[in-house]
């Protein structure tokens, strides 16, 4: 793995490169970046050039000027590929790593050739009282947080989307926390969860994007709403939902079976 820093706007961001091949980026959810995906990124680097990175504020990546939205994170993504790449990427994005992978489409689609877009929270697709339900229950973690912390505001967070760190490859060790844990998840709740409440994702320029999307969603999460805003894009775009190993995080607990979906869905 090759680590380095770019300087974009307002922060350095860190990012990892690791394999040979088409390049790949990897834009994680959470508060999670280049060290939590690390096990995804091993198991494709044997066909892809795979980008890491952890969004501005995260673990390695420092900033004086915190995204307040998801454009600001798509532009990140886009200095990051300008210096990496003139030819259009693959990406593969989840929950809110895919909002900001179908941003990075719509601002600057000559640098994406296909995208997955694995359940993201794309709440404007949502009927009522479907949206209202998802927008309430992103409020309750922030406002849990405000009155009780970080750590409880993030034990309700995976408990809304049903995240079970005991669906896992059993080969795959537990990942002990890291010395930045406690403050990417107070990027998280301070930063990103109100830029996803205010998010709206132009779909009339997504159709219009040359880029390949793939709306994809987790085996086991069909009954929590991330997957079905999902389904709703895969309906809004015209194409299948793809399907991949686990619940909504299972790109961390199932990075295996997760890769071969992506080479499946993605090909050489």
């Amino acid at each position: 793995m090759r680590e380095s820093v770019r300087d974009v706007p307002g922060a350095r961001i860190r990012y990892a490169l690791r394999g040979e091949g088409p390049l790949l980026l990897l834009v994680a959810g959470g508060s999670h970046g280049v060290d939590a995906v690390e096990p995804l990124a091993r198991h494709l680097a044997d066909r892809y050039t795979v980008l890491t990175y952890d969004r501005r504020g995260l673990s390695g990546s420092t900033t004086d000027a915190p995204a307040t939205t998801l454009a600001t994170h798509a532009d990140d993504v886009s200095r990051l590929l300008s210096a990496l790449t003139p030819e259009p990427a693959l990406v593969y994005g989840t929950s809110l790593g895919a909002l900001i992978s179908l941003e990075l489409t719509v601002r600057h689609p000559e640098q994406v050739a296909a995208v997955v877009a694995h359940e993201p929270p794309v709440t404007p697709l949502l009927p009522e009282p479907t949206r209202a339900l998802a927008l309430g229950q992103l409020l309750a973690v922030e406002e849990t947080f405000r009155a009780e912390g970080a750590a409880s505001a993030m034990r309700r967070f995976t408990a809304d989307l049903d995240i079970d760190p005991g669906d896992r490859e059993p080969d795959l060790p537990v990942r002990a926390p890291g010395p930045a844990h406690s403050r990417d998840a107070e990027v998280l709740l301070t930063h990103d969860l109100p830029a996803i409440r205010a998010h709206v994702l132009d779909m009339t320029a997504l159709k219009g994007s040359p880029a390949r999307v793939v709306p994809a969603a987790g085996a086991t999460s069909g009954h929590v709403w991330p997957h079905t805003c999902a389904a709703l894009l895969a309906g809004a775009l015209g194409t299948r939902l793809e399907t991949f190993p686990g619940g909504h995080n299972g790109y961390l607990f199932r990075p295996r079976g997760t890769a071969e979906r992506i080479r499946a869905v993605l090909g050489p």
